[in-house]
């Protein structure tokens, strides 16, 4: 009888890498394209801030592509809508390699985000509902380590990659990613049914719960600013610092590898107390991108604030993820997706903001001053939650009798704790 709880856990760890595999693709096509971006400006014949809006276009796909794919697909067997997710994201990075232009690349961008926020969403269900409540919020960042290692390995080799082969070559090595990922999903992710009971207006009802619409401000903004310096960390690093063109591999590695310690650390302290984490990882992300200007003065400066900066952002990434999925209600799709509309989001609205004040001359550091702005900004939504949860608290007939969310039904207590600390 003892081999059965074992052969349980290597099937349920065997499952999470799998899903992790599709984030470690998503993440290698989100972050390469900094890398690559003067590369990639150079090769569509577009200056550096012009080409910072293809990585806007491909976060506006997540920004619309999340929402809408999660009430629409929520009645939909999971496994199977993992697998059409994956199929979706191929072909949109299949495009971008073979885009002949800058307005092509921009549609194709499009594309490719558009599944993002509804696999991470899909996925982090998935693995939630593999292990016990106590553990969700490490299974959840299992998963979106996935994506911290695309920051370590895969965006750096493939950024690599694109400087050696041309950068159309490093989407087609996110294809051939993308179909491991397809694989890996049909052999050992376990069927596992939708919310057949769910439809499109329960799902978008979440967007009318105030605290679901502070905790997506919170992503917005207060994420935004490291996308305003991640977006043009390239020149950043050798504009300002002085590095070479062939250092930035080296950046982007540090950077990957604060996420991938901010990711495992963000699952412990979101099953501990969920909302201290949350405003903790807020002001430490905040602080360090308002250090930016001086880091950046060094080489070892700026590769230890790119470590820390990452594991920051990762950390926070991984609370509102469990944020959202705690305060949605029963639209459990849609707010598990959601936090990677916010996120993406927050990526428009960094590459864009960023670009600007590059643009008005104010210089390749000036986006850290503006992130901490930002940052700033997420830390007052964040304060008007907790006012909004005590008056909560204080009138018994706001709470919820029946909490839908499978973490609170096996520790309300615990979880109405976490959201009012």
């Amino acid at each position: 009888m003892s081999a059965h709880p074992e052969l349980s856990r290597r099937r349920t760890a065997a499952a999470v890498v799998a899903l992790a595999l599709g984030g470690f693709a998503i993440g290698t096509t989100e972050f390469v394209t900094m890398g690559l971006l003067p590369d990639v400006a150079e090769g569509v014949d577009i200056d550096i801030p012009t080409a910072g809006h293809v990585i806007s276009l491909y976060a506006l796909g997540v920004v619309v592509g999340a929402p809408v794919i999660a009430a629409l697909g929520t009645k939909l067997p999971r496994r199977g809508l993992l697998m059409g997710l994956m199929v979706a994201f191929i072909v949109g990075n299949a495009l971008t390699a073979l885009a002949p232009g800058y307005g092509s690349l921009l549609a194709a961008r499009f594309v490719a985000g558009l599944p993002h926020g509804a696999y991470f969403g899909v996925a982090s269900l998935v693995a939630a509902s593999l292990v016990a409540p106590h553990l969700r919020g490490r299974a959840v960042s299992s998963v979106m380590l996935g994506l911290a290692v695309a920051n370590v390995a895969g965006v750096p080799a493939a950024t690599w990659l694109g400087q050696q082969l041309g950068w159309r070559s490093a989407y087609w090595a996110v294809v051939v990613i993308g179909a491991l990922t397809i694989a890996a999903v049909a052999a050992v992710v376990p069927a596992s049914p939708g919310n057949r009971e769910a439809t499109v207006r329960t799902e978008l009802g979440a967007l009318r719960r105030p605290q679901v619409l502070l905790t997506l401000l919170v992503g917005v903004v207060g994420f935004g600013g490291m996308f305003a310096v991640y977006s043009y960390v390239a020149p950043l690093v050798t504009d300002v610092t002085g590095m070479s063109r062939a250092s930035i591999p080296l950046v982007l590695l540090a950077f990957g590898a604060g996420g991938v310690a901010g990711t495992a650390l963000g699952g412990r302290l979101a099953d501990l107390a969920l909302f201290r984490s949350l405003v903790g990882a807020n002001v430490a992300t905040g602080l360090l991108l308002a250090l930016i200007p001086l880091a950046a003065r060094t080489p070892v400066t700026i590769v230890a604030a790119m470590f820390l900066l990452g594991a920051g952002a990762s950390t926070l990434v991984i609370c509102l993820q469990m944020r959202l999925m705690e305060v949605a209600g029963e639209a459990q799709m849609l707010g598990a997706a959601l936090n990677h509309s916010a996120l993406n989001a927050a990526n428009a609205l960094g590459a864009w903001s960023g670009g600007l004040v590059i643009a008005a001359g104010l210089g390749y550091t000036a986006p850290g001053l503006l992130g901490a702005a930002f940052a700033a900004a997420g830390l007052l939504a964040l304060a008007a939650s907790a006012v909004l949860r005590r008056r909560e608290l204080r009138l018994p007939e706001t709470r919820p009798e029946h909490p839908s969310h499978p973490a609170q039904d096996a520790r309300g207590a615990q979880v109405r704790e976490h959201a009012g600390r």
